[in-house]
């Protein structure tokens, strides 16, 4: 199958395809995140993920600000064309602007939730307040 012959369902979410972004090397799951048909475009075009900030309604490029971009190794799409995996390289080793390497650092124990590992980098020295 040629990727003409799939269209991409961004009409199921408003626009919005979930997007996961995979450490190409170890696996671990970095972050989800949702891609307009520009976001995807752009990722494709340049390498670089790109996703839509739904809180801004806008479109961003991952490490714009933190310079902590996701150079993109591949791209996979699920089997209903409703949501993408990147597999990537995280440059700066980290994904969340928490500073930690994923979005993902906080594990439900039963009794609560446990934070895994350290941040990578301080948020406050990374990010300007404006």
């Amino acid at each position: 199958m040629t990727t003409d012959e799939v269209k991409l369902a961004f009409d199921k979410l408003g626009g919005l395809l979930p997007a996961v972004a995979q450490d190409a090397v170890s696996g671990r799951v970095l972050m989800l995140a949702y891609m307009n048909e520009e976001a995807f475009r752009l990722t494709l075009a340049t390498g670089e993920a790109h996703y839509f900030s739904r809180s801004r309604q806008s479109l961003w490029r991952k490490g714009g600000t933190s310079g902590h971009v996701q150079k993109v190794k591949a791209v996979y799409l699920d089997c209903d064309a409703d949501a993408v995996l990147l597999k990537v390289e995280q440059v700066g080793g980290a994904a969340c602007h928490t500073g930690y390497e994923s979005c993902f650092y906080r594990r439900w124990t039963g009794g609560g939730w446990e934070t895994e590992g350290t941040p990578v980098f301080d948020p406050e020295e990374v990010y300007t307040r404006g």
